[in-house]
């Protein structure tokens, strides 16, 4: 088809209309972020087990997306199902030491999330001269990229660096306020600890599983620290955070969360230009295009200068459709290349996340390297990157500055808070689990709230990152200007809360019942219901059953379940995921791409 022409938009989906059918679940998180991005005329069709969602106008030929929770045959069928089986329930429940479901659809909203980018992608192709694509994606895929480090992990070539054990935060005051605590520095960590008169053994064997939480989703540390933590009234515990470096953040409700929110998307998208005036993108974005090439993005460049999770993340999905990323990473690599576990001496976790990047060593406290990145973005399609607040401007690096190189730059930032919340703390995940009441969202009634130790917003948020960029970059193809982009772990978490939420806006209790998702033992293992067959399932006692057995005697009854994965490293040979996952050229465990063009 002709690429449409460049017009006065404003948001990317302007002028497009939307057609959507499928489980709420899913297909409410497309709706919403597809309505924001300024498509409109939504026709809701029926709750089908299989969701199908339209774009239409704009100049472009109808873009399709299907949904599905797993493949035909596989027994997924729901959000409890999709958990048990790719092993989200088992990373979750680390923690607590036997596997749990999370009471948010996080593979849901992932599964939504991803579809609007498979959309957002095929509409960006067919602008640059591609035909128009039909995207598939699935939540049972959605859930293997959510646990794709872990998995990486259990696939390695040497054991975990820290013990898989159940334990973690949140700490409790004297007064019973449950609290997260956060430091990267083993000085801050050890002082905050010394400021409450801890057990200097307990101080030191804490800090090993604490620092490696993100990495394993668990942190054992020694009982006497939560006993420390119960001593002190909260006032004393903030000053010792005060006087060490670290931060303590108290754990929110969603009511609390519910009085506060603001109701802002989860991105924001502003164009860009010299001197306000329009500005044609780069003739070679287009003459770059491999005609060859069936993905969207190919011929599009993308520097990251991301750190840890969140800004890799998004990079990584970019170059699954296409886009050739370049890390930018400081003299002498990046130092998480060599976190353990390895694979051919390469960090499975940094595989996960970093595989098929290119890398060019950058010093950015050197004004000659930071001239060199200027030069860099002067070429590319996209700046990515995940600097702490205000770095990009301290070093001559944001947006402004690399429009004035690149007029048709997507420059995208994927923060903490998006300057959204007054004296907010760190902006890591846990800390912004803590802040946004997810510690409740996550678990249901009964249960003491607490952040999930598995990286929840780290993956959202990079998947959010990922979408931004994407309806940058169609907005610059429909506009003719560059366009900053920003994301953040707010923004994940405002999307997964957002059904509880709902809940209580309907004056409803956000927290859903007790024993919500909590899966069946049996005599070799665990089984997880269906969230319809749960309550009749729960009657059925089937710890004398094998898993199997207990399958077959809940199927005969009309009854639908499956088996909950407890070892990460049995998905590779699990029939319910074939040819979903291969070992990657350094031997590490690859999950396939969460969507499918055709």
């Amino acid at each position: 088809m002709a690429s449409p022409a460049i017009s006065q938009t404003v948001r990317p989906l302007d002028t497009l209309s939307l057609g959507i059918s499928g489980p709420p679940q899913i297909t409410s998180v497309v709706a919403r972020h597809l309505r924001l991005l300024g498509a409109q005329e939504e026709a809701t069709g029926q709750q089908n087990a299989s969701g199908a969602i339209t774009l239409t106008g704009g100049g472009y030929d109808t873009a399709h997306a299907t949904v599905t929770w797993g493949r035909p045959g596989s027994g997924l069928v729901d959000e409890a199902t999709v958990q048990a089986a790719t092993g989200v329930m088992a990373v979750h429940g680390r923690r607590d030491g036997s596997p749990r479901g999370l009471a948010a659809d996080y593979a849901a909203t992932t599964t939504g999330v991803l579809a609007v980018q498979g959309l957002l992608a095929g509409l960006i192709g067919q602008a640059r001269g591609k035909a128009a694509t039909r995207v598939t994606t699935s939540a049972d895929r959605a859930g293997l990229l959510a646990v794709s480090q872990y998995l990486a992990a259990a696939g390695a070539d040497e054991g975990e660096a820290a013990e898989l054990a159940p334990g973690g935060p949140p700490f409790t005051s004297a007064e019973g306020v449950l609290f997260e605590l956060e430091t990267l520095d083993p000085g801050a960590w050890a002082a905050f600890w010394r400021a409450l008169d801890a057990p200097a053994d307990a101080m030191r064997a804490g800090w090993r599983p604490f620092q490696f939480r993100y990495a394993t989703a668990c942190a054992p540390f020694p009982p006497a620290l939560h006993t420390v933590t119960r001593t002190h009234p909260l006032s004393r515990i903030r000053q010792a955070a005060a006087l060490s470096g670290a931060e303590v953040c108290v754990l929110h409700t969603l009511a609390e969360r519910h009085a506060e929110a603001d109701g802002a998307p989860p991105w924001s998208l502003r164009p860009l230009g010299t001197e306000g005036l329009p500005t044609p993108p780069r003739a070679a974005s287009a003459g770059q295009v491999s005609r060859d090439s069936a993905l969207p993005l190919a011929g599009l460049t993308v520097l990251e200068a991301g750190r840890r999770i969140q800004a890799p993340l998004a990079a990584h999905l970019l170059g699954l459709l296409g886009a050739e990323v370049i890390r930018i990473e400081p003299p002498g690599g990046d130092p998480l290349r060599g976190m353990p576990p390895a694979c051919s001496g390469i960090s499975a976790r940094w595989l996960a996340l970093n595989r098929g990047k290119k890398a060019v060593e950058i010093d950015i406290k050197s004004e000659a390297d930071r001239r060199a990145l200027r030069e860099m973005a002067g070429e590319a399609d996209v700046f990515l990157h995940n600097w702490a607040p205000g770095k990009a401007a301290e070093l001559g690096l944001d947006s402004g500055d690399l429009a004035r190189v690149n007029p048709a730059l997507v420059y995208a930032y994927t923060g903490g808070w998006a300057d959204r919340i007054a004296d907010a703390p760190m902006g890591t995940d846990f800390m912004v689990q803590a802040r946004t009441g997810v510690g409740e969202a996550v678990r249901p009634e009964g249960e003491i709230p607490a952040p999930s130790l598995m990286t929840l917003l780290d993956v959202l948020g990079g998947l959010h990152g990922a979408e931004a960029v994407l309806a940058g970059l169609l907005l610059r193809e429909r506009s003719g200007r560059g366009v900053r982009v920003d994301s953040s772990l707010l923004g994940a978490a405002d999307t997964l809360t957002a059904p509880a939420l709902a809940r209580m806006a309907r004056g409803e209790n956000p927290r859903l019942p007790a024993g919500f998702r909590h899966p069946l033992a049996t005599a070799d293992g665990w089984i997880a219901p269906c969230d319809d067959s749960a309550p009749a399932e729960a009657a059925q006692d089937l710890r004398g059953l094998s898993t199997s057995d207990a399958l077959a005697r809940l199927g005969s009854l009309g009854l639908t379940a499956t088996a909950v994965t407890t070892d990460l490293s049995d998905l590779h040979h699990d029939p319910r995921f074939a040819g979903s996952i291969s070992r990657d050229a350094h031997g590490a465990p690859a999950v396939s791409d969460p969507w499918s063009f055709a």
